[in-house]
Parts: C-alpha cells; structure tokens; sequence
C-alpha cells in the first residue's frame, strides 16, 4: 500500500537521523542540555510580567505555564523535524541539486520534509510536557477527559498549520534568491505565540489569529486542557488547519514548476 511505503520511509529517515546523532554522543548530549537550558529561557517574561500582577487579560500565573509549555513543545517539534528538513530545499535550490530529489520514486513534498531531524531537540518536548504537570499540580486540579482529547486534536491541528506556514516560506526559495530573512522572521513572530491571545489587541490579533494563526497553536490548547474552549473554536481550528494544509500543498506544487534545475 502506498501510506505503507511512505511510513517505511519515514521510519528509514528517522532511523539515519537518530543514528547520525548518536555518533557523537557528547555533542548529542550537550545539545540537549543546551535545549532544555533554552526552554527556561521562555519563562523569564512571565516572572517579570506575573511579579508585578496577579493574572494578566484573565490568565493567572500558572494558567499562562501552559501557553509557555505549548510553546516549548511546538518549537521543540519546530526546530527537531520541521526546520532541519525543509531549510535544506533552500540549499538544494541554490545549486540546482534539487533534481535529485524530483528524480525520485516518491512525492517530493515527502522526501524534502523526511530528509533530516535533530533528536536531541525532544528535550523541549519533555520540558512542556513537564511545564503542564507542574502548572496543574499548582492549580490543585487535572484537565478533564474531553479537554485532554480536545488538546490532543489541537496538537495535531497545530504541527500542522507548523508545517504548512513552513512550506509556505520554504516555496518562496523558488522565486526569490534568498529567504534567510523570512525564516528568521518567522522564527521571530513564532515567539510571540509563549503569549496568551488575548494580551493581544485590534490588528495584532487578527493577525495572530488568522493569517499566522499562532493562537491556534497554544492558546487554544490551553483553553481546551482548562476546559474554557468553545466546541466551535475547536471545530474551526481544524477546519483552518486543513485549509492551510492545502493551500500551502497548492503553492508547492506551484512553486515545483518554476524550478530550474542545474541542468537547463
């Protein structure tokens, strides 16, 4: 079956990866510690905000760890599988090398998405996963059944609007000489998103909540493992995340047709 040899594929691509890895066993090491040192980084806002008031646009201090673990989760997804794979498509344009990869018995979109991942960035996972354990030991409470699913559901919503932002920026090699700047700024805008929405106002939020839906990425979750997001919320963050799945397919295969390759 074809979803069968593509998971085949996948598991080869994170096999070479983790591999690759854990031949240098300190660096492996040392980048996961760097990892986690950064994750605290995230935190510091939140401490200079939440020591000179007690919750911020409805959201107390624990509350907002969520939002900050959602973050630390998502970048960990950001820079361990979707970053490495897709910053190499800019190279593979410049040279010409991307002939290769369209050469290939496989969708392109696949291979160039697959080619590389840093497994020591997982520690920012564990780190948000750690952020939310603490966050509702504090709040004396757990997150009932349906919000933990309604999290679940948001996290794949989520790596998804993730990649497919990424995709968009990424097809812009195909027509531009260097994106470098478009990456670092989305890296950049990306950070806005340890913030609850709601600190946002007027065309920040707009934006925020449907042109770069960063919203949708950690607030969401937040709500729904508080048990304060509407069904409705939820039901347009998946149907927006499928729209930007598409749209953001649509313009690969767009972009695919203005490659030219070393050869012409």
């Amino acid at each position: 079956m074809k979803l069968e040899r593509y998971l085949r594929l996948l598991g080869v691509q994170l096999k070479a990866s983790g591999l690759l890895a854990l031949q240098y066993r300190a660096d492996f090491l040392a980048e996961g510690l760097t990892s986690l040192a950064w994750t605290f980084t995230a935190l510091a806002p939140l401490f200079v905000v939440f020591g000179e008031r007690p919750s911020l646009e409805g959201w107390s201090f624990h509350e907002s760890l969520l939002v900050v673990g959602w973050f630390t989760l998502l970048q960990g997804v950001l820079e361990g599988a979707i970053s490495p794979s897709l910053t190499g498509v800019v190279e593979h344009i410049r040279k010409g090398t991307l002939d290769f990869v369209l050469l290939k018995p496989a969708d392109a979109q696949f291979l160039v998405s697959t080619q590389r991942f840093l497994p020591w960035r997982a520690m920012n996972v564990l780190s948000g996963v750690g952020l939310f354990i603490y966050a509702f030991v504090s709040l004396g409470r757990w997150p009932s059944l349906p919000g933990l699913l309604a999290a679940l559901v948001l996290l794949g919503t989520s790596v998804l609007l993730l990649y497919s932002l990424w995709i968009l920026v990424v097809s812009a090699a195909f027509f531009v000489v260097k994106v470098d700047n478009l990456t670092y700024l989305f890296t950049s805008i990306f950070d806005a998103a340890r913030w609850p929405s709601s600190v946002f106002r007027g065309a920040l939020a707009m934006v925020f909540t449907f042109i770069i839906p960063l919203a949708l990425m950690t607030t969401f979750p937040a709500l729904a493992m508080l048990g304060r997001l509407p069904w409705t919320w939820l039901a347009g963050s998946v149907a927006g995340s499928v729209v930007f799945a598409w749209v953001a397919r649509r313009v690969w295969l767009l972009s695919i047709g203005h490659y030219t390759s070393a050869s012409s």
